[in-house]
């Protein structure tokens, strides 16, 4: 293994590892405990939740690929205490399941999709590795996948759907319950119900590629278990997406993205690179990028990028060629995704985001850009209209060098949780969401992540650039009392778990713009420049 690609490998090895304390300090490892192996500090130490997240016992997975393995620096692997901890965080998710298997994340009796699947697919996993009897958990690993086969949750979420025929697929491997693999089936034929034309697979209303890897890896772990499901073809296309839009300095997350996530799953595209070498380059550039890598050391978050990075450094091949980055201008409408370049320099722009940037010279990031957003004084409220939220009714061109898009602004969501909206959501789970958590679930997604609010305002942005700079024209037209108003690299709207996570493009200064708009004008333009030459 050449030197550049040891270190790589050791990155993935460090970057899964060094989450491993902390996994530990969330747990309850007190076997007197009656939470003993539960993952989640929030309920058995601090006591300020009244139930358990079932996500948390996800966190088996990443102590289970540590302690199998002797990656470089794992002073865990092989360590008994951690095999007893392993087995009581599946205890644990035994113990504190529902009747049918499922499990709650945010909020009690809300039998989330999600924090099933994962924590299905991490205790499967971690049963394998360690080669420990499953006939104590058999059953209630069974209802667990017989809820998730059975469940469909509202809203078109791939990497969900991926997660669950993977799980599902591989406890029928581990238990020999044929049943289960006629499920996982049927969702790999729903989940390849939700892929575009243009590759990718849908996350809620659109395109996020973090997201996206997430659902390749899985289907890379399906593939190789049951390639009589022919997947290659849908994968390759989804590779080829993303290769083609991979920006130059190989970081495929940003708030550009539909769930503006920083996410990065690398160990699906070294099963995919046996037989796809744009998945091997799009690894060794993303990898590459992770020397910078984001912040996901979150209670709640953290499992997740852990256990694939260390899959990834397991699977890290070591006959790397040179990556290839096409250098062909592209536009996928439906994704609502641009990029073009000028000379050294190359734009990527979300049409669907309303323009939405990142500005780049050569391989270096220059800018970035999450369009404006205005505070506008409504009597004693105030309210943030911004346009980088996702819209469909969006009116786009992309010609050669030139971006234009246009829409209404959209009003950033920021209602936080209060008592009384905490007892009210407490009293509607312990009664009638008991009966119908999906219910409640649809109405959350829409007041949280996919619903829009009327605006008085409607914005047209035009992207220009050339060989040394970006010309950027902003008009606003309609009217309220303007308080402030300004641009910044990573502001977001919506609702999304893995977002928001510290990452270093954030750095950039806040622009505030609020002396150039005339808070009584009913048609605005701001005009800007930003140079490229450093």
């Amino acid at each position: 293994m050449s030197d550049r690609q040891e270190g790589a490998a050791q990155r993935l090895a460090a970057l899964g590892l060094r989450s491993i304390p902390k996994i530990l300090t969330l747990q309850d490892r007190n076997p007197h405990s009656p939470t003993y192996g539960c993952f989640d500090r929030n309920h058995w130490h601090l006591r300020i939740t009244d139930f358990p997240s079932g996500m948390a016992q996800e966190f088996v997975l990443p102590l289970a690929l540590a302690y199998s393995h002797p990656y470089p620096g794992n002073r865990f692997f092989q360590v008994p205490s951690i095999k007893d901890w392993i087995i009581a965080g599946i205890g644990f998710a035994r113990e504190s399941a529902h009747p049918d298997g499922s499990c709650d994340d945010y909020y009690p009796y809300e039998k989330a999709a999600g924090a099933a699947a994962f924590s299905l697919l991490a205790m499967t996993e971690a049963l394998a590795l360690l080669n420990i009897d499953p006939s104590p958990y058999a059953d209630f690993l069974h209802r667990r996948a017989l809820w998730l086969g059975h469940h469909k949750e509202s809203g078109r979420l791939a990497n969900h759907e991926a997660l669950i025929a993977n799980g599902l697929l591989k406890l029928a491997a581990l238990t020999g319950e044929t049943g289960l693999r006629d499920l996982a089936v049927s969702r790999v034929h729903r989940l390849l119900s939700w892929q575009s034309d243009e590759g990718w697979f849908y996350e809620y209303q659109g395109c996020d590629p973090g997201y996206l890897t997430l659902t390749l890896a899985n289907m890379a772990e399906i593939d190789a278990a049951a390639p009589e499901l022919k997947l290659r073809g849908p994968m390759e296309k989804a590779v080829r997406f993303l290769h083609a839009l991979q920006p130059p300095d190989g970081w495929l997350g940003g708030e550009w993205t539909s769930r503006n996530t920083n996410n990065y799953f690398p160990h699906g595209f070294e099963l995919i690179s046996d037989w796809c070498p744009e998945a091997q380059d799009i690894n060794t550039r993303a990898v590459d990028a992770l020397q910078d890598a984001p912040e996901y050391d979150d209670d709640h978050i953290l499992g997740h990028h852990s256990w694939s990075y260390l899959k990834a450094a397991l699977h890290w091949r070591t006959d790397r060629r040179t990556p290839v980055r096409s250098s062909q201008d592209a536009y996928w409408p439906e994704a609502g995704l641009a990029l073009t370049q000028a000379g050294p320099n190359t734009l990527l722009s979300a049409t669907r985001k309303g323009g939405t940037f990142r500005l780049y010279r050569g391989a270096r990031l220059v800018h970035s850009d999450t369009g404006l957003s205005l505070l506008v004084r409504n009597g004693r409220r105030t309210h943030n209209f911004v346009c980088h939220l996702w819209n469909d009714g969006a009116e786009a061109s992309v010609s050669g060098s030139t971006v234009e898009v246009s829409g209404p602004m959209g009003r950033a969501k920021s209602s936080g949780m209060t008592p009384l909206k905490n007892i009210v959501l407490r009293l509607l789970m312990l009664t009638a969401g008991r009966i119908n958590p999906d219910l409640v679930r649809r109405i959350l997604q829409r007041l949280l992540i996919t619903g829009e609010v009327s605006s008085p305002f409607r914005f047209r942005r035009s992207l220009r650039l050339d060989h040394d700079e970006l010309h950027v024209t902003d008009e606003i037209e309609g009217s309220g009392n303007i308080i402030a108003a300004g641009t910044g690299p990573a502001q977001t709207s919506i609702y999304t778990v893995m977002s928001r996570v510290y990452h270093s493009p954030q750095l950039q200064p806040w622009t505030d713009l609020t002396d150039q708009i005339k808070a009584d004008s009913k048609r605005m333009t701001l005009v800007r420049t930003i140079r490229t030459k450093a």
